[in-house]
Parts: C-alpha cells; structure tokens; sequence
C-alpha cells in the first residue's frame, strides 16, 4: 500500500474515490460542501431527500457526481456534531477502507481529519486514519496454495484543501510507520510455529537490522550457559528446536542516552510442557510468541519513523514442549540473577525465560524496562479482550503507559502488585515458585517477575487477552505496538 498526502480541492482530484463527511444535524463537512458547491447542489439535494443521513457509520457511494473529477465520492456518516468519539471514528474510517477495498477502486482520498472527533485534533486524527488504513488492507494468506485474488486499492491519499501543517504531515508519516509496525507483528503471530521458529524469529530480527541499520545480536544456547540463564535453558530442554537470545539495539538520540529496554516473550509453541495443555484450541499456542512479535514491530516503527530515543529489545525465544528431557514439576533451578526457581507447574513457563531477560537488562542501565508477554490466562479472565493487564513498580512509568494506550486506544488496565500476594509464591524448597495458584493467577505472575526487577523502573503488559482474537476470525491483533510506539514517541518528544 502507497500512502501520501494530496492537496487541493476535492472535487478537481483525479482518483477512483474520494471520502468526505456529513453531520446528522444535516450538515456537510468542508469536504463534501466543497464538493456540493462545484456539483450545483447535488449533495445537498441527496440530504433533503434522506438518501443521505450523517447518521455515524453510514455510508453512500455515489457515481459520476456532476462536475467532480472523481469518478466516485463516498460520503461517510459522522454522527452527531460534538458526539464523534474516538472508537467510533476509527472504526467508520475502517469500514470505509474496506468497503473502498473490496471494489475495483485503485486510488481513493480521504477527507477524515476534518471529522470532529470530541477533544482529538487534527494530527491525531490523521495518524489514527493512517493506522486505520492499515489495518483495514491487512490480509495474512501467504501459507494458502491459491492466496485470494489481490485487491486492487493500491494508494491511500490524505486528501487536504490547504497546504498541510508540518505537524499533520509527520502525524500521517508516523501513522503509517506505526501501520507498518503492527502488520510486522501481525505476520509474526499469524504464522504456524513449524514456520515461525526461534531461528526465523532470529532471521527477522537481523533482516530488521540490515534494513534499518541497527545492532544486532544473537546468542545461542553455548552463549547462554556462560551468562549462567538456568532458566530459560530449563524451558528449552524438551526440544530439539534451538533456543535463541535476540538483542537488537535502536540508536537514535544522542550518545549516552540511557535507553528503553522491551523485552518479549518469544516462546514459538506452548504445549505447557508435562504439564500438557487441554488439546482444544492449542492451535493458538503459536501466538505465546506474540510479545516477542510485538517488540519486533515496535523497533520497526520506531526506525522507520527515526524517533531520537534509544531502545533495546531482547527477545528469549524457544519452544516449551514435553520431551523425555523436559523440566518436571517439582524441580528446581537457578536463574542468571541467582535466585533459585521451584517448578511448580511447567506451564508457567513465560516468566521462567523472562526473568532471565530482565536480569540480562541490568547491563544497559535503562530508563525503563518493559516486558511484553502473553503470560496468562488469568488475565484474560480478568479483563477479558479489551484492555492489557499493567504491572509496575514506579507510578509515572505505569502513568506514562497507561495514557500512551489510552491516546493510542490501544488500552490498559492498571492491576496490584501489592506485598500480600507474594506470599502465594513461597517455596520450601527454593528462593520462589513459579506458580501462587489459581487466586489472582495474572497478579502473582507479575510478583515473580517484579523479584528480578529491583534495579530499575519496570512495567510488565500482560498480553494474553488483548495480542489475539479468536474464533472464525481469528488471528493476529498487533497489540500493543500502538500503546508501546506511542510512548516511545511521547518520551522522544
């Protein structure tokens, strides 16, 4: 998909379509006026007759609109005046994109920054479109032996009357950048784990690297040993696939920025181990490598949109399988921190690789550290499919991402990290357990995790409701690349 921006009015636009905008008090927004004006009234001829209601939602295709260059104009529905809400406005932009890409439209303009989305200006509406756009064109057939005919909407134009502001112009820029990031992330989680191993994980993060010239480095099991990641290596035992420790490294402010560290959960299939999982719907195990997915996203749009910050991703990725080496429950191990693990429950199996990885995180003296990880089903349970389950050990870190996902409507929840539930997660027989129980299975996962993050600001975004939809349309959701590349790029601001 090409993105660009167009100037002028939108009746003189050579294009399959153009997009413009009505009220439901009747009321055409500046787009469409202008196109009512050069076709003599024809819209609003359409208005007093009902066929058009600005009811939000709606939308009308019209052909061959007199005196207007377009061979079509689609007039969308943008409800009433100061009652536009943000869910709403996404949602109508992405109806139209596909109602535009399912027909033989090749170039289509829209006019949607002008759309009075309640307390949202004009450089948020244009990014949001942007993401909008790329979401609605996503399509992941690329394992199918005959892939569905291609769609023939090949460019999106901002359409504008004025010259655009620079704000506007790097607002469009970052929303397709942002798009662009969530479809990587997509790929990733959409493709079956006998494809999207640790070792093709490893492959993207170095073609990632090559493409935007970042630093790259892959540690193999040998290079694990040495950094003593007990662990991780403990969840990999049971497979022949070989685990890999991804590091990618983004510089873009000044030198001796402390960065950002992001670290995703990469685990390609979970099978729970010994302790195997129901066989219904393990198919979505592919997706327990969607923090990893995600993390890969975000550095990309992070780099393409050259933000001047500094961000780190490690990415622990194998597989958890029950092989005659596998890890047993009621073993123990020691991590890279030194503190030794009870397992209880072979299943619990991200934190165990993560843990490692936070401790790894020490050596880069970060800013922040935020992990990423499908990490239970607890959390689903809890907050279902909406919002991400938000873990933090200081309050304007937490602040920060909450409003980033928020503005971003790629939204979380704060949960507690309180004392009391690390009692749950005492060992007799070690330092801590890797399970508490089924009571607050989301929070005590969080309270193991936050014992190898002391040293440094850190959040922890459990993923496991919000990274996937499931069902006839299931597949990959991207998230939380817009809630993470959002507060990237508030902090680089």
């Amino acid at each position: 998909m090409d993105f660009s921006i167009k100037v002028g009015a939108p009746e003189n636009q050579k294009s399959s379509c153009i997009v413009v905008g009505q009220l439901e008090d009747k009321k055409l927004l500046p787009s469409a006026a202008s196109v009512d004006r050069a076709s003599k009234g024809y819209l609003s001829k359409l208005v007093a007759s009902g066929d058009l209601t600005g009811r939000a939602g709606t939308m009308t295709m019209l052909h061959h609109v007199p005196w207007v260059t377009a061979e079509r104009v689609l007039v969308m529905g943008a409800g009433k005046s100061g009652e536009l809400g943000e869910k709403t406005y996404r949602e109508t932009v992405s109806r139209a994109v596909r109602a535009l890409g399912d027909g033989a439209i090749v170039h289509a303009h829209l006019y949607v920054t002008e759309f009075p989305v309640t307390h949202k200006d004009e450089a948020w509406r244009a990014a949001q479109a942007a993401q909008m756009v790329a979401d609605a064109t996503y399509r992941f057939d690329r394992m199918k032996s005959k892939p569905a005919s291609a769609r023939k909407l090949r460019e999106v134009s901002l359409g504008v009357s004025a010259r655009p502001s620079a704000m506007l112009v790097r607002s469009w820029e970052r929303g397709t950048g942002l798009g662009a990031g969530v479809s990587l992330a997509k790929d990733l989680g959409n493709l079956p784990s006998n494809v999207c191993t640790p070792t093709y994980l490893a492959d993207q993060a170095q073609q990632l690297a090559k493409a935007y010239k970042l630093k790259v480095q892959v540690l193999d099991e040998k290079d694990m040993a040495r950094l003593k990641m007990g662990s991780f290596l403990a969840v990999t035992q049971g497979t022949r696939e070989p685990a890999k420790f991804i590091v990618l490294e983004y510089n873009g402010a000044k030198a001796g920025a402390k960065p950002v560290v992001l670290i995703g959960k990469g685990i390609t299939f979970d099978t729970g181990g010994i302790s195997l999982k129901p066989s219904g719907e393990m198919d979505e195990m592919k997706y327990d490598m969607s923090g990893a997915g995600s993390v890969l996203g975000t550095l990309k749009a992070v780099a393409q949109m050259r933000l001047p910050v500094n961000v780190v991703g490690l990415i622990p990725t194998c597989e958890n399988m029950p092989g005659g080496n596998a890890i047993k429950p009621g073993d123990v191990v020691t991590s890279m921190s030194g503190q030794t693990i009870e397992i209880l429950n072979t299943d619990a199996e991200g934190r165990l690789i993560l843990c490692d990885a936070l401790t790894y995180a020490e050596r880069y003296q970060p800013e922040a550290v935020i992990d990423i990880a499908t990490l239970t089903g607890a959390c689903v349970v809890a907050l279902g499919n909406v919002a991400t389950g938000l873990y933090s050990n200081d309050e304007a870190l937490a602040k920060d991402l909450l409003d980033a996902g928020m503005d971003a409507w790629d939204r979380a929840w704060r949960m507690p990290l309180w004392d009391d539930y690390h009692e749950q997660i005492k060992s007799p027989f070690a330092d801590v357990a890797n399970v508490g129980g089924r009571p607050a299975g989301s929070v005590t996962a969080a309270c193991f995790l936050s014992r190898f993050a002391k040293k440094f600001k850190w959040a922890h975004l459990d993923i496991a409701g919000t990274a996937w939809r499931s069902g006839k349309d299931k597949g990959s959701t991207g998230r939380p690349v817009p809630l993470l590349t959002n507060y990237l790029m508030r902090k680089s601001a």
